[in-house]
């Protein structure tokens, strides 16, 4: 069990911070950058699931997206844990079973939408829209974790106090699966019950867009001249 009496620690007034296996760490460190864009992502899921007033997201959406939000506490706190050689208590990790069901998932709920025949723009109902939020925010926080173990690697430190650990592979791999997810779920979000009309705004390429857009030039003179000397 976790107690928090004291909410405000005054640590960090040097621009400094501990992580989880207690190291100290400037608040610009790599992986501090990665885990605190993790808990950026973990609430704009939250602000996700906080819209959905009129229940556009099933109960199997919000259940997968409530265990995705722990999950996702999980890799902040792993990332957060440098990997260390025979480790004195064992380290919170993200293991393969938690990717494999992220991609059971994105399975799942993919045979639940029509097949994409456009590149999709972020957007549609308010759920849908602040889903493609939640896939771009992961997005980030997966790029700066990928930074991390640029500058770490991905191997085990024998010493600790010489040499930091690296970043463990999957925690970035849940990162990447879990976009794509949050992507299908935006489309899910946006598909309309019972049939209708699709929320979802499709991408209109450049050469389309100029074409239905290009002024009448007669239209555009017969208005100049009305405007000119009257109807």
């Amino acid at each position: 069990m976790v107690t928090l009496s004291h909410i405000y620690t005054r640590t960090g007034d040097k621009g400094q911070t501990r992580l989880v296996d207690n190291s100290l760490a400037s608040k610009s460190d790599l992986r501090v950058e990665a885990y605190g864009l993790i808990d950026e992502a973990n609430a704009t899921i939250g602000l996700a699931l906080a819209l959905d007033d009129s229940g556009v997201l099933g109960a199997d959406v919000r259940e997968a997206l409530a265990i995705v939000q722990n999950e996702l506490f999980d890799v902040g706190a792993d990332i957060a844990n440098p990997l260390v050689a025979n480790p004195k208590w064992e380290p919170l990790r993200t293991v393969q079973s938690s990717i494999d069901r992220l991609e059971a998932w994105c399975d799942a709920f993919n045979e639940q939408v029509p097949v994409l025949r456009s590149f999709i723009l972020p957007g549609g109902n308010k759920v849908g829209a602040q889903l493609h939020v939640c896939r771009t925010a992961v997005r980030t926080a997966e790029r700066a974790a990928w930074r991390a173990a640029e500058e770490f690697g991905f191997e085990e430190s024998n010493d600790p106090e010489t040499t930091p650990g690296g970043v463990n592979m999957r925690a970035i791999t849940y990162l990447n699966r879990l976009s794509d997810l949050l992507f299908i779920l935006s489309r899910v979000a946006n598909q309309p019950a019972g049939g209708g009309k699709s929320d979802e705004v499709l991408w209109v390429p450049g050469g389309e867009r100029a074409a239905e857009h290009t002024p009448d030039r007669n239209s555009q003179r017969a208005q100049h001249d009305t405007a000119q000397h009257g109807a």
